[in-house]
């Protein structure tokens, strides 16, 4: 792609983070449970509860991977945010999205976001990111089992792309008198029994043989993990900090969209006080 007119071409195109300064990035997460962001040049730098405080109370907008209140998001984005980003950017913003529930997530989160003054955002779904994080081999078909606080998801990727996933909406946090270990491990054998089913092309038998890539706050839990290893007789490939995978996964496809040519465009001009 050709420079902008007017612009060399070692000027018009993006630095790496943390060595360019012409624009922000962010990297975000926003789990039932838990949201996590990651800011360009930064790291992880937020890890709360998903939670806003409109009044009394607090109020959960985002419930079981949906989200069922776009402008609490944005208010609970604007609140942790909003200190944290250089004055008069248009940050890049990448979104991790559940595999199922895709469109309505993406259009929520979307409307949640605007208040960072976006200059684009993009989305990549969780079970992607993580084995972007695990640093997996996606040209081979892959099985991402992601199991958080609110919701399980199993999902067969073929060269990175969503070839099948299911969900079910239990997750750790149900955890207790009525939930135990052993009913997720029933759920994601069900799940993978599905998916397995309705492989025509058997991709899922020789992704299970080389073994289950888990991530998510279960794969934390050693009743969970090894009930699990047990229950599906597959190697369970335990990502590096696998609560946090799905945005670790997202900041690197942050970074590789970041130094695409075609965000070689020059940054709108800052705004100054009067």
């Amino acid at each position: 792609m050709n420079a902008p007119h007017g612009l060399p071409g070692d000027v018009a195109r993006h630095r790496p983070w943390p060595l360019c300064r012409r624009c922000c990035g962010i990297a975000l997460d926003m789990g039932s449970a838990r949201t996590r962001v990651w800011i360009a040049g930064k790291g992880t730098v937020v890890d709360v509860p998903t939670v806003t405080f409109p009044g009394a109370g607090a109020i959960h907008p985002v419930q079981r991977g949906t989200i069922v209140d776009a402008p609490g998001c944005g208010r609970m984005l604007r609140r942790l945010l909003g200190h944290r980003l250089p004055r008069f950017t248009r940050p890049m913003v990448i979104v991790t999205t559940p595999v199922l529930d895709g469109v309505a997530y993406r259009t929520g989160a979307r409307a949640a976001v605007e208040v960072l003054r976006p200059r684009s955002v993009l989305t990549v779904p969780s079970a992607r990111g993580i084995a972007l994080a695990a640093d997996a081999d996606m040209s081979r078909p892959l099985v991402v089992v992601d199991i958080g606080a609110h919701l399980t998801e199993a999902v067969l990727l073929c060269d990175g792309a969503v070839t099948d996933a299911h969900r079910t909406a239990v997750g750790t946090s149900d955890l207790g008198e009525t939930t135990m270990p052993e009913q997720i491990v029933e759920a994601v054998a069900a799940m993978l029994t599905a998916i397995r089913r309705q492989d025509r092309a058997s991709l899922t038998a020789g992704a299970l043989r080389r073994g289950v890539l888990l991530a998510g706050g279960g794969a934390l839990r050693p009743e969970i993990t090894f009930a699990l290893t047990a229950r599906l007789k597959t190697p369970l490939r335990i990502v590096p900090a696998p609560h946090t995978a799905a945005v670790r996964g997202a900041a690197r496809f942050l970074q590789a969209a970041h130094t695409h040519p075609s965000t070689a465009a020059p940054p709108p001009p800052a705004a100054h006080p009067r």
